[in-house]
């Protein structure tokens, strides 16, 4: 078999079979087949497509290109949550808790924030003293004695994938949705899981910003795992506008603690609830999703959520005070008001230019080794369908650096706009794919 060969079979459409892919992948993890080989296929791949089963030969081809951590020791089912991430998106901090307060395991491998959207791990590194570099060792034990552990992805983990993933970066073959469902998937499944719930954004902050694309990633990643033995659902939520009040990490760790108090923005605190329900269901601790929402909202109302939270900070050697005492996370030293440049009532947002704004005043990253400011953020005032009178704030800037203010506060004010008549709210779940 030949890199060459197979270049060209994609490159005239067409199809691999299981142990053409696993050469290509295997061979090029190992440094047998070199980059200027593997971004021609990946091109091709790009240009043609992969059909189903080429996907899920690629998704296995990268899970196994590492280890695929053994989860079988621990008692019960092994459920994640997987987001294409948003403006605001911090439903992983509560939902992890409440999951594993109610009985399953949660394993979750996240990521970092790039571009637009904020990551996992950023949120819960302003935590002091939180790691989220544990070992497969280390991750063990913490998910042993708290059944939910939260950390970014390791050497050992589909090391094809974060190999690929560079060279997809520098060749311009990133946004493809087969490519993206075997990275994503190879990651989650390498994880030891059972079943996996999936949060796929649609709207003006999300990557997918056409809700038909948005579906056919899902379907894309739903039918994969269910190829690879693993229950999985995907809920098409909207990002037309940012989830909950704030954006920037140590404003979203504040948030997602008062939900898990009971409290919190309604929006948020219903999609938590939503896509625990799910895991809980998927994960066969309740009979039924209806079930399963009851047990997410006894699992806040009773506190046992907000514990299973104490007890994994800790676990993960940050400081559990930060439950009781908002002041130990960092915090800007400045505040500015964004006011409305008309009056009328709130009918769309250009969600992305919240996170560019937000990453812009050092809240997010342009490239992957910048360094985030914890303590900046943005609180939002307004939702879509509310009035809003001239010169009233719509959001608050919360910023260290003065440097690109004026940018960063332009771009937030460009990014409303307003209509005369109330336009209807936005459905916070559009679509479900896999049921």
């Amino acid at each position: 078999m030949r890199a060459v060969d197979l270049i060209r079979k994609k490159r005239d459409s067409g199809e691999h079979s299981r142990e053409e892919i696993e050469f290509l992948i295997s061979g090029y993890t190992r440094g047998e087949i070199p980059d200027y080989q593997l971004s021609a296929w990946l091109m091709a791949a790009w240009i043609r497509g992969l059909n189903r089963s080429e996907l899920a030969s690629l998704t296995e081809a990268m899970l196994y290109s590492g280890e695929v951590v053994n989860l079988s020791d621990l008692p019960g089912k092994k459920v994640d949550k997987h987001s294409t991430g948003g403006v605001g998106d911090k439903t992983s901090l509560i939902l992890a808790p409440i999951v594993a307060a109610g009985g399953l395991n949660v394993p979750m491998i996240s990521g970092r924030g790039l571009g637009h959207t904020g990551g996992t791990l950023d949120k819960l590194e302003s935590i002091p003293g939180f790691n989220t570099a544990l070992t497969l060792k280390e991750f063990r034990r913490v998910l042993g004695e708290c059944g939910m552990a939260l950390i970014g992805q390791t050497a050992e983990i589909a090391p094809a994938d974060k190999k690929i993933y560079a060279l997809r970066d520098a060749t311009s073959t990133v946004e493809n949705i087969g490519l993206i469902c075997a990275s994503i998937m190879s990651k989650k499944l390498a994880e030891g899981i059972d079943a996996l719930v999936l949060d796929v954004k649609t709207g003006s902050g999300a990557f997918m910003r056409n809700e038909d694309d948005a579906v056919k990633l899902a379907e894309v990643m739903v039918d994969t795992a269910k190829r690879m033995g693993k229950k999985a659902v995907a809920l098409i939520t909207d990002m037309d506008q940012p989830l909950g009040k704030f954006a920037g990490h140590s404003n979203e760790v504040i948030e997602s603690i008062e939900v898990l108090k009971g409290r919190g923005p309604k929006d948020l605190r219903d999609l938590s609830l939503d896509l625990s329900a799910w895991m809980f269901f998927l994960g066969e601790r309740t009979p039924s999703v209806e079930e399963g929402r009851r047990l997410a909202e006894t699992m806040v109302a009773s506190g046992q959520a907000l514990e299973k939270f104490r007890v994994g900070v800790g676990l993960q050697g940050g400081d559990e005070s930060v439950i009781d005492d908002y002041s130990i996370l960092p915090s800007a030293r400045s505040r500015v008001d964004i006011g409305s440049s008309a009056s009328g009532f709130l009918a769309a947002t250009n969600c992305m230019e919240f996170g560019i704004a937000l990453a812009m005043l050092g809240g997010g990253r342009e490239k992957k080794e910048d360094k985030v400011d914890h303590g900046v953020g943005l609180e939002f005032h307004k939702r879509i369908g509310d009035r809003v009178e001239k010169d009233e704030p719509l959001v608050t800037i919360h910023y260290n650096a003065t440097a690109k203010l004026d940018e960063a506060k332009s771009r937030i004010a460009e990014a409303f706009v307003f209509s005369e008549v109330k336009v209807p709210e936005k459905q916070l779940v559009r679509r479900m794919v896999g049921v």
